[in-house]
């Protein structure tokens, strides 16, 4: 049971620079604790994102812990720069705070945005703290790309090739709201506590989703690529974006998607694995789009690129098994549908 301890903001800003300090980018000059981080980024582009986890919105406090809720947080905004191709220089995080979270909640929240913040080989260098009536956190992620890739760039004849799986967090979430997580959920991460063990990776891929930063690094390094996405709203939806943005058309390989944990996972949950797959969003995994006859270490190549037909509204299909090609509804999540 948490203490109900609730400190002055400048109290729990001098909490968040203990918890947060440390492992900042030689190219950051001031962290947190001043009117802003400063930073000497050298001479390679910038790449700036920004990214809101709200509660109710992205997230059930019933289905995470607090420190899941920041750990996923970060990530999200940091799988936009894996999708440019940039090495982090260090992430900025607003907070809004509603009344229940006590200076306990709150180190919990940065413990887990720490967790992330290392695993991506950065930090957390400042932000701001405010008061409101639901949780949330937007996380502004900084980092530079010698050769950052964008959506647009795919051309005929180039192959799509993925790092990392889809379909795994989206079934995770539907097994939490399906009620059969233990009544601990909100006190622990541990996939295992409240999942059987088929289910459990896709439990833990919804909480603790990873950003794909040295897949996209690796991509943007090499020659052939011509133009990547992170999947966070579905692969069909996201592919679609790169696609009409590339004035082409993005046909997926049904075999290449549905591979056995997921088909586990789907038998478990009563979901058709390819759904998952096309539909499942918050996998954060990176399609990047090659020239022909290329590779790239760490992906798996799961379609080609076509003409868009000129009478086409759809820019994403897919093949079948037996290569029949059809056209896909690439509606994902929508903040606004």
């Amino acid at each position: 049971m948490h203490e109900r301890r609730v400190s002055s903001e400048w109290t729990r800003i001098a909490l968040l620079r203990a918890a947060l300090g440390g492992r900042a980018d030689a190219r950051v000059l001031v962290g947190i604790g001043d009117d802003a981080a400063v930073l000497a980024p050298g001479v390679a582009p910038l790449v700036w994102t920004v990214d809101a986890s709200v509660e109710g919105v992205h997230f059930r406090r019933g289905l995470l812990s607090l420190a899941d809720v920041g750990y996923r947080a970060t990530m999200a905004a940091a799988s936009d720069l894996a999708a440019m191709g940039a090495a982090p220089l260090g992430l900025l995080a607003a907070l809004v705070l509603p009344p229940w979270i006590t200076d306990a909640d709150l180190a919990e929240i940065a413990a887990g945005q720490r967790e992330a913040a290392d695993a991506l080989g950065t930090a957390v260098i400042g932000g701001n703290l405010a008061r409101g009536a639901e949780l949330s956190i937007t996380t502004t992620a900084l980092g530079s790309a010698a050769r950052p890739l964008t959506r647009a760039g795919a051309r005929s004849g180039d192959a799509i090739w993925m790092a990392g799986p889809v379909g795994l967090a989206a079934a995770g979430l539907a097994w939490l709201l399906r009620g059969e997580a233990v009544e601990s959920a909100p006190e622990t991460s541990a996939p295992e506590a409240s999942a059987p063990a088929v289910v459990a990776p896709a439990v833990s891929a919804w909480r603790r989703p990873r950003a794909r930063i040295v897949e996209g690094m690796r991509a943007a390094s090499h020659a052939g690529a011509r133009a990547a996405i992170d999947v966070s709203d579905g692969l069909a939806a996201d592919v679609g974006h790169l696609a009409r943005a590339s004035g082409v058309r993005a046909v997926l390989d049904e075999a290449a998607l549905t591979g056995p944990e997921l088909v586990a996972v789907g038998l478990a949950l009563g979901r058709q694995p390819l759904e998952l797959a096309l539909s499942g969003g918050e996998d954060y995994a990176l399609v990047v789009v090659l020239s022909p006859g290329e590779r790239l270490e760490g992906f798996t190549r799961i379609g080609d690129v076509e003409p868009l037909p000129f009478d086409a509204a759809v820019h994403v299909a897919l093949r079948r098994r037996d290569g029949a090609v059809t056209a896909l509804d690439a509606r994902g999540f929508d903040h606004f549908g």
